[in-house]
């Protein structure tokens, strides 16, 4: 068993370190000559990137213009204090996971680097496999908190471009609904159509909560390959499978104190469906492959335009996951039942997108749009409204530039509206008896307008 440190070195052991797809960049500090030559040849020989540094001016300039995610620190460098060192890599946010390498002599201060938010220090002289165990976990962490910078970035981005806009009085009451949702921690079912906003609905919720600075990790249960989505939920111990070669933490793991926002929740394969009971009730896991209980303070909110009643009696969904996820619900209405959204849709389309600001639509345009039945809700209007805009040259957009298919509907629409007028019309003709003046009395027409109508259905003489 290999020791390092104060001169007490023996033969050479193979290390096996465990990387994902990139090697790990430790950058290596200490004024040790030999230390350093012995880790640095042992860690280059597993594939890692090893850089060294004897002073802590080395250590900071490297710090500035490498991407590293291990600095092995010895605390009693000749010309910096690796304590300083560590209040300028706090102050300056380096992603960089801290190990300390001190003598017995300094553990104290090495408690000191811990509360800077150093990961863990190891006192000279060390096994080598302690060193290799310490590096691990590190390295663990780094990747985990890197993932949820990424993910955190994404969703802050998509919260700057993607908002809620309506006038409906009945979106807004289910936004009022969300806004005192989010001041529980209870489970919440988002249900609506394809296309109507349910993610955007969910990240309402987590605005406005107390867990707004932590993440909000989607799940899109449908999306996931069958043989991955274990993994993907609850993650993997290194080993527990082919091409496992380290542990990988799940999306619950990583949205610890945040929500996870389980997307087509309709779709998750059954045998998962028990699994995450087990979390909601009692906020454990194991990871794939694993024998220690995970624990995690995950709040869940699910959506689905699938009918989970449903899919409850003909026994594709658990039904106490079902009472559990729907312990509140929001249900957001389609695009034909709040139509006075459309022109402020479109009006926010227009004027947050740079090339579209000098478009308009005519107010025939904005017409069929608003009478248009949209099965795919906003997503699709968003759509529609992109290709036209992209393919018309002019600025002024009429119906004429909308796709096919809307003005087919519309020319439907308007064919189904003369034939209930013409319906409407005979209909108070025959329970006048025919009179033409008397049925433009009921009808509140112009006997006139009555007659040319009448003409236009080819309908024969009628009774004055």
């Amino acid at each position: 068993m290999k020791v390092l440190g104060a001169f007490l070195f023996m033969p050479y052991m193979m290390l096996i370190f465990t990387a994902d797809y990139m090697p790990m960049k430790i950058l290596l500090a200490d004024d040790d000559k030999n230390l350093r030559k012995v880790l640095k040849v042992e860690l280059s020989g597993e594939g890692y990137t090893v850089l060294e540094a004897e002073y802590g001016s080395r250590v900071l300039d490297l710090l500035e213009n490498h991407n590293f995610d291990i600095l092995l620190l010895d605390l009693n460098l000749p010309d910096i204090d690796g304590i300083e060192i560590l209040k300028k890599i706090k102050c300056s946010e380096v992603p960089v996971e801290v190990i300390i390498l001190t003598a017995y002599g300094s553990i104290s201060t090495a408690v000191d680097a811990m509360k800077l938010g150093a990961y863990d220090y190891l006192t000279k002289p060390f096994q080598f496999e302690e060193l290799a165990a310490v590096v691990e976990k590190a390295y663990e962490k780094k990747k985990l908190l890197s993932e949820n910078f990424s993910l955190k970035t994404q969703i802050t981005k998509r919260s700057e471009d993607h908002t809620i806009i309506t006038r409906s009085p009945l979106l807004l009451k289910v936004l009022e609904n969300a806004r005192n949702f989010a001041l529980s921690d209870f489970p919440i079912a988002i249900l609506g159509e394809s296309g109507v906003g349910k993610e955007l609905l969910a990240e309402v919720v987590h605005k406005n909560s107390k867990r707004s600075k932590c993440p909000f990790i989607r799940i899109n249960c449908g999306a996931i390959p069958e043989n991955t989505i274990e993994s993907e939920f609850f993650g993997h111990e290194k080993g527990s499978f082919t091409g496992a070669h380290m542990r990988k933490p799940g999306l619950i793991e990583i949205a610890n104190r945040g929500i996870l926002f389980l997307d087509e929740i309709g779709e998750l394969p059954y045998n998962l469906q028990t699994r995450l009971l087990r979390v909601l009730d009692s906020g454990t896991f194991f990871r794939v492959g694993g024998t220690k209980e995970v624990e995690v303070d995950v709040r869940f909110i699910s959506a689905t335009n699938r009918n989970l009643k449903s899919a409850v009696e003909n026994g594709t969904f658990r039904q106490d996951l079902y009472y559990r996820l729907t312990t509140l619900t929001l249900h957001v209405p389609p695009l034909r039942e709040r139509r006075e959204d459309i022109p402020i849709l479109v009006h926010h389309i227009l004027h947050t997108h740079p090339n579209f600001r000098n478009k308009r639509l005519t107010d025939d345009t904005l017409r069929v749009l608003a009478e248009y039945r949209w099965p795919g809700n906003v997503r699709e209007l968003q759509n529609v409204i992109y290709r036209t805009l992209l393919l018309s040259e002019r600025d002024l957009i009429t119906a004429n530039d909308l796709p096919d298919d809307l003005q087919i509907s519309e020319r439907n629409s308007s064919k189904r509206l003369k034939d209930l007028e013409k319906e409407h019309i005979l209909t108070v003709l025959r329970e006048v008896h025919g009179r033409r003046g008397e049925a433009a009395r009921v009808l509140g027409v112009d006997p006139k307008t009555l007659y040319r109508k009448l003409s236009t259905f080819r309908v024969g003489a009628v009774k004055e």
